[in-house]
């Protein structure tokens, strides 16, 4: 069951409906194009040797024997990469990483960090040939010991991962030789004051475990030089300008020499914003004159890309008799893996947003451990952040004999409150989502069953925007060519054609909509933060503004008169005074060059205000006491879109988060062994959730207009993973009266909490 609430009552002719999308046909019948499916003339097979060890010094590489192995033609290591400045480089949404971290990342220098983090690299007329030349490169590691948590890498008798790192911070106490990367601490009110106003305090700690994006498409990329010395890359990315620049970094060559052709992507949800093979690939490219292709195999997703993080956290709340919740104060250590950049920022930033709370105290702590380097993962360190939150906020409701949505409802943030990061909230969504729930069916229905729990949750992400540029052609048929930097995945191609479409008053079929290379388009921020309907959708908007100043411009010399007195209306232009004067836009289009020549809209925009989006997950389940087996019963999440765009889209962003969400609550885990290796290395025992583990998902779109964006439009992609792991919490804490601060939730833990 899907519904719509309207709060803004501006209807449009293209926006908000649900077109078909232009990709689809290629995407259901196999002919769209991804990473691994480029073939070149003469490619070669590109092999990568991963350390066997979490922890070790490398004391020398020798490739002597894999370098004379037949049909072998160039093996690589670090070596081959260029030296590198110890500065930042953005490499997606909530990461900036040292660039010297990126590059070892890729090929690993004087030490290996985590099982499975690149060596070496071969290239083979044959990947056969090229796997067992791997087995030819002798390496000599001194083994040192693993620490693969974040309490246990903070500890102070720790193995230290990088020798000369420091913390960065602002407080000067930390020791020189730390794991603790950086720390950082919001402050709002006075929190000591606010505990001292509390009539009831709850605190909990909490623990949970790394989980990984589980895209199904593994990372490829094939890499070619020509003979003026320029660098093409095929990859699966969604952020190819980036990868571009930070690749002729660690190449030691200037950006412009390269050109990065995105192909189809097979998912990411951020994990697809950083370079893993691409140097790799371009290093054995330029050693054998051959292209190269290098792929990875669904355990090297697993062992060598980047997860997110697990984490230790404490937190703490306290309310008033009335229900008034006066004061938050929380400590979180997220592991950031093997170089510095956990997504602690988005869970402090996050965290007690829903909510109006005069007095917060966050403190953070980003902890490298012998784990892959984290990445980006839909709504990065929010879900984390929330689950703490919204656990403790239920066990207030139950203390202080309240309503758990009656309580967020009189603590819900609005426009004006002033939030722990220090903004001042715009028009926002948050009670609109909260009363949403209350007048859904599914929150006043009754259950029916033993040991069955109903869980609340509600959420915030801040959603990002950054440069985007969008260019349109008119053709002479009056179609128009849309041509855009934003790498599609959840269906932008249409989405953006269908904000063109409106502002041209033309229909979106008559939009062809292409993602281009890094050459073709001008500079445009990964597709990531919910940013793409926004950021590129301005782009459009922009461009079709564009097209009609032209437009007006070209009709006033057919009717020889002044701009000024044309105007643009539902797809057409008309005399203001001559009503006889009137043309479409689909009949103007074939004269536009006897009257100038070719009309292209441009749009360069680097828009600010893309608005944050409050959810909430309301989900029932049923839990075997015997077992400790979860079954969802039923689930609807409910999220403020600003303005939807596609519904469809909209709709599928808001089920497939919280199915992650879901999956992250009750089954995912990194599984580790005691030498710091990764036990559950494929997706037979790394488990998701599948369509037979979960009822239909049911969505709500709250529809509170962005006064920030022309159509209003908030982001839609990464809030709905926020709340479905407190609301998975809290639901089994109703159905079973305990409550299991970790996660996963899975049958051995609840089993055992349920027996005592």
């Amino acid at each position: 069951m899907t519904s719509n609430i309207v709060l803004s009552n501006v209807e449009y002719k293209v926006v908000g409906k649900r077109p078909i999308r232009h990709d689809g046909v290629d995407k259901v019948t196999g002919k769209a194009q991804y990473g691994a499916d480029i073939r070149l003339p003469g490619h070669l097979h590109g092999k990568v040797l991963r350390s066997p060890h979490a922890h070790a010094r490398i004391r020398s590489i020798d490739t002597s024997k894999a370098e004379a192995h037949p049909g072998v033609l160039a093996v690589a290591t670090s070596k081959d990469l260029a030296p590198v400045p110890d500065m930042l480089a953005e490499i997606g949404e909530e990461a900036v990483l040292s660039l010297k971290y990126l590059s070892n990342n890729v090929l690993a220098g004087d030490k290996a960090l985590y099982k499975g983090h690149a060596v070496a690299a071969v290239a083979a007329d044959n990947p056969h040939v090229a796997e067992e030349a791997l087995k030819l490169i002798d390496v000599d590691y001194e083994v040192l010991p693993p620490v693969t948590n974040s309490e246990d890498a903070m500890s102070p008798d720790a193995p230290i991962l990088h020798e000369h790192m420091t913390t960065a911070s602002f407080d000067d106490r930390f020791p020189k030789q730390t794991n603790i990367a950086s720390y950082q601490q919001l402050v709002l009110g006075d929190i000591e004051e606010g505990f001292a106003q509390a009539d009831v305090v709850v605190e909990r700690e909490f623990r949970t475990k790394t989980v990984h994006q589980g895209y199904i498409e593994p990372q490829s990329a094939t890499a070619s030089w020509s003979h003026d010395g320029r660098l093409t890359i095929w990859n699966s990315s969604q952020n190819p300008f980036g990868i571009r620049d930070n690749v002729a970094r660690i190449l030691g060559i200037s950006s412009s020499k390269i050109k990065l052709v995105p192909m189809e992507i097979g998912g990411g949800f951020g994990g697809k914003l950083a370079a893993y093979l691409e140097p790799v690939a371009a290093v054995l490219s330029r050693k054998t004159g051959h292209p190269v292709k290098v792929s990875m195999s669904r355990a090297d997703v697993l062992e060598a890309t980047g997860p997110t993080s697990g984490s230790y956290m404490k937190a703490k709340i306290g309310a008033t008799r009335d229900g008034k919740i006066i004061a938050t104060e929380a400590y979180l250590a997220f592991e950031a893996g093997a170089y510095p950049g956990s997504p602690i920022g988005g869970a402090t930033a996050c965290m007690t947003t829903p909510y109006d709370i005069p007095n917060v105290q966050l403190d953070g702590y980003d902890v490298v451990t012998n784990k892959p380097k984290t990445a980006a993962y839909r709504a990065p360190g929010a879900p984390l952040g929330c689950f703490a939150v919204e656990i403790l906020v239920d066990e207030l409701a139950e203390k202080l004999e309240i309503d758990p949505l009656e309580l967020r409802l009189r603590n819900a943030a609005e426009e004006g409150t002033r939030r722990a990061d220090g903004t001042l909230n715009p028009v926002i969504g948050a009670v609109e989502v909260m009363e949403a729930v209350k007048a859904h069916p599914h929150y006043n229905a009754s259950l029916t069953g033993k040991n069955q729990g109903r869980g609340l949750a509600v959420g915030f992400w801040r959603n990002n925007s950054g440069p985007s540029c969008a260019v349109a052609n008119v053709n002479p048929d009056g179609t128009v060519m849309l041509v855009e930097g934003s790498v599609d995945i959840g269906g932008s191609r249409v989405v953006i054609a269908q904000q063109l479409a409106e502002v041209l008053g033309i229909p979106v079929e008559d939009v062809f909509p292409e993602v281009v290379d890094t050459d073709t388009i001008g500079y445009t921020s990964l597709t990531a933060g919910s940013g793409v309907a926004f950021k590129t959708g301005w782009a459009a908007y922009e461009a079709g503004q564009d097209i009609r100043r032209q437009l007006v411009e070209r009709a006033a010399l057919l009717w020889e008169t002044e701009p000024e007195n044309v105007e643009y209306v539902d797809g057409a232009l008309q005399h203001k005074s001559d009503a006889e004067l009137r043309m479409t836009f689909k009949e103007l289009a074939p004269r536009l060059n006897d009257t100038g020549g070719p009309v292209v809209g441009r749009g360069n925009v680097n828009p600010r205000g893309a608005g944050g989006s409050f959810t909430a997950t309301l989900v029932d389940v049923e839990v075997d006491p015997e077992t400790g087996k979860v079954q969802v019963l039923r689930c609807t999440v409910f999220q403020d879109a600003g303005k939807a765009i596609h519904p469809s889209y909209v709709e599928g962003q808001m089920q497939g988060g919280t199915v992650q969400g879901i999956g992250w609550a009750i089954n995912e885990e990194y599984v580790m062994g005691n030498n710091g290796e990764l036990l559950n290395s494929s997706l037979l025992d790394y488990r998701m959730m599948t369509s037979l583990d979960l009822p239909m998902i049911d969505t709500v779109i709250v529809e509170v207009a962005n006064p920030g964006h022309p159509f209003g439009i908030r982001g839609v992609g990464e809030a709905s993973i926020v709340p479905p792991m407190g609301a998975v919490a809290n639901a089994i804490h109703h159905a079973t009266g305990v409550q299991v601060a970790g996660l996963p939730l899975n049958p051995g833990v609840l089993q055992s909490a349920i027996s005592g």
